[in-house]
This record gives structure tokens, C-alpha cells and sequence, in this order.
């Protein structure tokens, strides 16, 4: 009886363990494919949240260019502004009225005295103004009287800095 009851006991045993395999078989193919469902999940999220940083990575890398482009612009302009102040202080700088007005002394005499051929005004005394405003006529031929087309051809080659120039040194005579 020993031996019936160990030779059932010994089928039970076996018939149990096949269940057993089979039933862990079957929870370990549910575990692999919840495990992959949770890596599939895990995958689009982590592709989604790419796809954001992206998408901010290259709205800040646009907001930084125009940012960039521009402060660039601005820069461009306060070196350009900057630029054309240092060329006119340097045209200013190089004008020399009195070499200037050498020109003008044939006709005005020396120190501003005269009557340019007996029909102008005397320049002597004007300020410096007053000087710019009449050369700047002269040049735009929106001034003179008698003398209008002899000064008109003495000032059209003159730029605003030697204008300026001449009419200081002619305001000191």
C-alpha cells in the first residue's frame, strides 16, 4: 500500500508540476507582453517629449536670431552713425578756412573790406551764420544779387565743412 499511495502521490506531484509550468509559462508570456505594451508606451511618450524639445529648441533658436539680427542691425547703425560723425570731425578738422578765403581775398580783399568788384556787399563784420546762410544761397542759386554767377561757380565745389570753415574765418575778420 506504500507503494500505491507513494505512485499516486509521486503522479499527483508530476501532474502538478506540468501545471504549474504551464502556468508560469503563460504568466511570463503575460509579463513579456505587458513589459513590451510598457515599453511601447514608454517609447511614444519619450518620441512626444522629443518632438516638444524640438519644437522649443528651434522657436527659442528663431526668437534668438531675430534678437540677434536685430541688436546686429542696431549696431550697425550706431557704427555707421558713429562713423560718419568721425569723417565729418575729420573733414572739419582738415578744412582750413583761411587757406580758404585765400580764394575769396582777390575780390574781398584780405580782411573782408572791400566790395567784391565794386558791386558786392562788404563781408567784413558778418557772422558766421550769416556768411553760411549766403554760400549755402549762392550754391543752391537761391541768393545773390549781381555777383550770383560768379559766386555760384567759387561755391559749388565747397562741401558743408569747408562752408563752415570759411564762414568762421570770414566771421573773425
Amino acid at each position: 500500500m506504500k507503494i500505491l499511495i507513494s505512485s499516486v502521490l509521486a503522479l499527483f506531484l508530476l501532474g502538478c508540476s506540468g501545471e504549474n509550468k504551464q502556468e508560469t509559462k503563460e504568466v511570463i508570456a503575460e509579463k513579456k507582453e505587458s513589459v513590451a505594451q510598457s515599453a511601447e508606451e514608454v517609447k511614444e511618450e519619450v518620441a512626444t517629449k522629443v518632438e516638444e524639445v524640438k519644437e522649443a529648441v528651434v522657436e527659442t533658436a528663431e526668437q534668438v536670431k531675430e534678437e540677434v539680427t536685430t541688436k546686429v542691425e542696431e549696431a550697425k547703425e550706431v557704427v555707421t552713425a558713429k562713423v560718419e560723425e568721425a569723417e565729418t570731425a575729420i573733414a572739419e578738422a582738415q578744412v582750413d578756412g583761411a587757406k580758404l578765403y585765400q580764394v575769396c581775398a582777390g575780390c574781398h580783399g584780405a580782411d573782408g573790406s572791400k566790395a567784391a568788384l565794386g558791386k558786392s556787399q562788404i563781408i567784413q563784420g558778418w557772422d558766421a551764420k550769416k556768411t553760411a546762410d549766403a554760400l549755402n544761397g549762392y550754391k543752391a542759386g537761391t541768393y545773390g544779387g549781381a555777383m550770383k554767377g560768379i559766386m555760384v561757380g567759387q561755391v559749388s565745389k565747397l562741401g558743408d565743412a569747408e562752408i563752415q570753415a570759411l564762414s568762421e574765418h570770414i566771421s573773425k575778420l
